[in-house]
């Protein structure tokens, strides 16, 4: 299903309505219908045209981000500070496209405080899977998993609902108790 435009079969109808009555219980950011189409509430509206974009896997973009770090300029590098504070800022212009263009073909759909919350893969060959960005602290991106060795497969929506962010974190992420699922059954 595209999140935005009108579902085009009873499936995605299906999946509409599942995902209406899941968010209106409060557990997960409101789905709701706009304007523009459908968008969960609290997600920003530029982020829409990310959806257009696959949701890359972490993996994928590790080397251009350490490649984009060693570019930052430091002041030491310039004459004058003018010519650092513009070079700054188009560094920081880039950064700040590229750490978007990491959770693209995403939305929020559940905010933990702190800067971190859980992000729903929409489109692309993740789609839905579901992704912990904890970015706030540890500048990772990891997938929430019930099976947490090396290469783990993602957990898609549905088991998502079961178990709960907390309690499908890797090991020494979460708190001691993983807090209830999102949907008590």
């Amino acid at each position: 299903m595209v999140i935005g435009s009108p579902p085009s079969s009873h499936h995605g109808v299906r999946r509409v309505m599942c995902l209406r009555e899941v968010s209106a219980g409060g557990a997960l950011a409101r789905l709701e219908r706009t304007g523009r189409g459908w968008w969960w509430a609290g997600n920003d509206e530029g982020r829409r045209e990310l959806l257009a974009i696959p949701f890359p896997h972490p993996d994928s973009y590790a080397e251009r981000d350490d490649e984009l770090m060693a570019r930052e300029p430091h002041a030491e590098a310039f004459e004058d500070d003018a010519a650092y504070r513009t070079a700054w800022r188009a560094w920081a212009d880039e950064a700040d496209r590229f750490e978007d263009l990491k959770t693209a073909g995403a939305v929020v759909i559940q905010e933990h405080g702190c800067g971190f919350s859980t992000l729903l893969a929409l489109t692309g060959s993740l789609a839905g899977t579901v992704w912990w960005d904890g970015r706030a602290t540890c500048d990772r991106i990891v997938p929430l998993s019930l099976d947490h060795v090396p290469g783990a497969r993602p957990v898609q929506f549905r088991e998502w609902l079961e178990h709960g962010s907390w309690a499908l974190l890797p090991p020494d992420w979460g708190p001691p108790l993983a807090p209830d699922p999102v949907v008590h059954r």
